[in-house]
């Protein structure tokens, strides 16, 4: 019998991996440049190829995916973590390496991007799941 539950626990941190959108958001707000925050809920994405600090992944494409609304605890010594599990259901066939992190504008903007600690393999109609706390969010 086959595993449809793929379970990405561990989860590689994405530490340092803002956008340079973000990095300048950052800048901006901590210097009182801007008073504005990304519009919330912020969404996780998955990507079957990895992106760089300009240019977005190739985003999961079928199925039922849709992207997750994220949700942390207050940050601890310059990081984060995910606080409820990210739950994908009824996943087109895909091979999941790696996570972005979206606002919510009507233009999303994409502030993180990271690899997965290893790459996650599912058949179509499986369910995928980022456990809490395995998702790890730091400015180190």
């Amino acid at each position: 019998m086959r595993d449809s539950h793929r379970h990405l626990k561990g989860a590689r941190p994405i530490a340092d991996n803002l956008t340079n959108t973000a990095e300048n958001r950052c800048l901006d707000f901590i210097l009182g440049l801007a008073a504005t925050a990304p519009t919330t809920p912020l969404q996780v994405a998955l990507v079957t190829a990895n992106g760089d600090d300009t240019t977005a992944g190739t985003e999961v494409t079928g199925g039922s995916y849709a992207r997750q609304d994220l949700s942390v605890g207050a940050a601890v010594a310059g990081a984060t973590s995910n606080s409820a599990d990210l739950v994908w259901t009824g996943m087109p066939a895909a091979t999941v390496v790696g996570v972005e992190i979206w606002d919510n504008a009507g233009t999303p903007v994409r502030l993180w991007y990271g690899p997965l600690s290893a790459s996650r393999t599912v058949a179509a109609g499986d369910e995928l799941r980022l456990t809490a706390g395995s998702l790890t969010l730091s400015l180190a």
